[in-house]
Order: structure tokens, then C-alpha cells, then sequence
């Protein structure tokens, strides 16, 4: 079967766009299901550009045809020449271009659907825009869900929201590109999903996990690295509420409860109005002191859900050099029994550095330094574990501070608990007061008991 080439210029350029396009494309996918190549950045070019590149030949093949066309239609020779389907060449030429359609039209079905897996690839996320997402990647790397996938919890499952992200994505890409987004990226607080269709894909909502045990570990400048141990019972609760009342904290979020309040920052940590609706359908409004209903009305009203605790599971960042510090220690990071070794590191990692890399090098100089002329003996006989420090220390900044992009501790707030930021006393503050005079109240016994 012979395919005549299509004489004009334009054309015959989309004709080699779309051929190289198609087998580049081909090859790459070939590799790249035997697992021969592992770089997001070559995903990049292979599923996103090159298939632009395909798509850009294949139209540029009948615009050239159409303007041959028009020349001949205003009187220039070399007439377009009329399908005929008895003429057995224009049948042969005419099947050609079905059957090359068809591939066409498979070529790029695979390359859309490879494109939107490299695209909702954890490493797209997090590698390709190195810089900007740095901090985020780096947390998540370090997190609970290191093995859950960016789209699992940011789009979720379903059409409407996999269209909404890509939009949105678009919008990023175009701010990155032209260096106008914001440091630090700002939590997208207004944009997830509700954690209903997102995080109980996974998390059972309904199973009670009644009362469990914590120890928190808080270690003293003095140079044996003092630890003070406070042990508490969480009173998490939840379950179901079919049989009796739910209790514990899982109660804010149990079937049974409805709980919606109108915040007035982007960041939700003011939380001036709180409406209860409880498992017999009776309703109680509570409102901050001093909050008018002018206030209110320029605020977002949200349901309470998953996130409104749990804002920082995907990206935890430490609250503090000292609680990051004092992590280490209790995991065995750093050596506990190490002179003064709480202390030098906390000041290591609360130096101002610009860049990581120059954080790198003086936090390890100032750590062996201070052995090597404050405790020479320990220096001379523990070499390894002052080593083993600095690189700890290393690690702590690497994970929590990065100056290109203005994050550092206390950045982003976390909503568990109450120590660091206002998390459980955005509501429990017992100013927030009902018309009947009941208060959300500032009882620790409702949530913890310590030992």
C-alpha cells in the first residue's frame, strides 16, 4: 500500500513532528515499562511533551492541507484531488489513513494515561518543583504517610475533583514558573477535600479506640541532659453511637455529632462561633466574647471534620528546636548520655543560616567544636558519638528549616494538642458561651488524665 507525502511545507514538518514524537514516545514507554528509568524529570518529557509535540505534527498536517487548499481554490494550479473510493489508489490511500488514525489515536490514549500517572506520581509532586515543594516532600518523606500518595489525600477518588486539581495545578505551574507564589507555601485549607471522602477511605471512623497511654519526654540543659517524663491517658474514644452516647475526642467527628463553626483567619486557628447539634437533634450555638455578628458573617463556615485536629498529617513539621531536639533524644538519635548535648544542639539548630547547605557544614563545626574545647576528654574518647550528634543535628534542620523558602519552626501550625498553638483552645477557651450560659469548657479531664 502506497502513502503519498503530502506536498506542502507544513504539513510535511507536522508529518516529521508527529513520526519522531511517535517513536520517542514508543521507545520511552517500552523502557519505561520494563523499569529502566526512574527520574520524574524524564516522565516529564516523555509523557508530557513529547505527546505534545505528536499532537502539535498531527494537526499541523491538515492545516497544511487546508491552505494548499485555499491557494488552489483562488486559482493556483495543482487542483486538491477529489476521494473516490472506486479509484482503487484513493481506497489504498484512504485505508492507510484509518488504520494510521488508529494507531494515532492509541499513541496518544497511552501517553494521556502514562501523563496522568507521572503526573499523580509522589515524585512529580515533590521533585519536579524541587525548590517550592522541598519542605513539604521532605516532611511527608519523613512522616506517617510516607507510603500514601499525594493524590490519595489532596484529589481522592472521582472525576470532579481529579478536574479541580489539575486546574488548579495549572494555576501552580504558571506561578512557579514565573516565581510570583507565596513563601511559604500557605496549607490549602480552603481547597481539600472533605476529609469524609478522603481519609476514611482508609481510617475507620466508626471503631472505638478507647483510652491509650502516652509519654512525653522533656530533657534539661544541665549536662547530664536531665529528662522529665509526663505520662498521660488520652481519652480518644469514638466508635459507634447507635447503643450509647460517644465519648472521648473522637466525639467532635463521630456519625452522631454535628459540629460546624465559622472561622475568621485563613490559617482557621480563630474560632469565634461554635454550633452543636447533638445525637437527639437538639441545637446549641456558642459565641465567642466580644464577636459580633458582623464578625461572623465575613468568616467560612465549615463542618468540623478530620482535619480540623489532625491538620499536619501528611507534612509534620516540628513546633519548636527544642521539641525537635528533645524527639531525638527520646528515639536514641542523638546520645542522651552526651555532656551538655540537649543544649548545644537546640543552639546549633536555632543559628541563622541562608541556605541548607551552609547550615550543614556550621551546625557539624559548632557541634565538634564545642566538644573539642569545652569537653576535650569526651571529644578525645567519644569521637564517634559527637559525630553521630552533628549528623543528628544535620538531619533536625534539614527536616523543619529551609531560609529559600521562609519555613522554619512554628511555621504551620498543629492543631493536636494545645502547647505549641492554639489547637484544642480555639474552642475550649470557656469564653465561647451559649444563650443558656453553658461554655465550652477548659476541662483537661475531658480529653487526658495525667498519671
Amino acid at each position: 500500500m502506497k502513502i503519498p507525502l503530502p506536498r506542502n511545507p507544513i504539513s510535511l514538518v507536522g508529518v516529521l513532528l508527529a513520526t519522531l514524537g511517535a517513536v520517542l514516545f514508543l521507545i520511552f514507554f517500552i523502557a519505561d515499562a520494563f523499569g529502566l528509568h526512574s527520574n520524574p524529570y524524564m516522565g516529564i518529557v516523555f509523557f508530557i511533551i513529547l505527546p505534545a509535540i505528536f499532537v502539535l505534527g498531527l494537526l499541523l498536517i491538515p492545516i497544511g492541507g487546508w491552505l494548499r487548499r485555499r491557494r488552489v481554490a483562488a486559482g493556483k494550479p495543482d487542483v486538491w484531488p477529489r476521494i473516490d473510493l472506486n479509484n482503487p489508489h484513493h481506497r489504498s490511500v484512504t485505508a492507510g489513513i484509518f488504520v494510521l488514525t488508529l494507531i494515532n489515536i492509541v499513541i496518544v490514549s497511552m501517553a494521556a494515561y502514562t501523563g496522568i500517572e507521572v503526573m499523580d506520581s509522589t515524585a512529580f509532586c515533590g521533585s519536579v518543583c524541587h525548590e517550592v515543594m522541598q519542605p513539604q516532600y521532605q516532611a511527608f518523606e519523613a512522616g506517617a504517610h510516607a507510603r500514601v500518595g499525594c493524590v490519595g489525600c489532596h484529589i481522592g477518588p472521582g472525576a470532579s475533583w481529579f478536574v479541580k486539581s489539575k486546574l488548579s495545578g495549572t494555576r501552580q505551574v504558571f506561578a512557579v514558573a514565573l516565581n510570583t507564589h507565596d513563601r511559604p507555601i500557605p496549607s490549602p485549607v480552603q481547597n481539600l477535600r472533605p476529609a469524609r471522602e478522603t481519609c476514611e477511605q482508609c481510617h475507620w471512623p466508626e471503631r472505638f479506640h478507647g483510652d491509650k497511654v502516652r509519654t512525653f519526654r522533656e530533657y534539661g540543659d544541665d549536662e547530664k541532659n536531665t529528662v522529665n517524663e509526663t505520662v498521660m491517658e488520652m481519652r480518644i474514644g469514638g466508635g459507634q453511637s447507635v447503643n450509647k452516647p460517644v465519648t472521648g475526642i473522637h466525639w467532635h467527628t463521630s456519625a452522631s455529632t454535628e459540629i460546624e463553626y465559622i472561622t475568621t483567619d485563613a490559617k482557621r486557628q480563630v474560632i469565634p462561633w461554635v454550633r452543636l447539634k447533638d445525637r437527639d437533634g437538639n441545637v446549641r450555638e456558642y459565641v465567642a466574647e466580644g464577636v459580633t455578628q458582623a464578625d461572623l458573617a465575613k468568616g467560612e463556615l465549615r463542618r468540623m471534620d478530620c482535619v480540623d485536629c489532625h491538620n499536619r498529617p501528611g507534612h509534620p513539621f516540628a513546633s519548636s528546636a527544642e521539641k525537635a531536639v528533645d524527639a531525638a533524644l527520646s528515639v536514641g538519635d542523638l546520645p542522651g548520655d552526651l555532656p551538655f548535648v540537649r543544649r548545644e544542639s537546640v543552639a546549633a539548630v536555632k543559628g541563622s543560616y541562608p541556605n541548607q547547605q551552609t547550615a550543614t557544614d556550621a551546625i557539624a563545626a559548632k557541634i565538634r567544636e564545642f566538644y573539642r574545647t569545652a569537653q576535650p576528654q569526651v571529644y578525645m574518647t567519644r569521637r564517634p558519638d559527637v559525630e553521630r550528634a552533628a549528623v543528628a543535628v544535620q538531619s533536625i534542620y534539614s527536616r523543619n528549616v529551609f531560609p529559600s523558602m521562609n519555613v522554619t519552626f512554628g511555621t504551620y501550625p498543629n492543631n493536636i494538642g494545645h502547647t505549641d498553638f492554639p489547637g484544642c483552645f480555639r474552642c475550649h477557651d470557656d469564653t465561647h458561651k451559649s444563650k443558656e450560659g453553658k461554655v465550652i469548657r477548659q476541662d483537661c479531664e475531658l480529653c487526658h488524665a495525667i498519671k
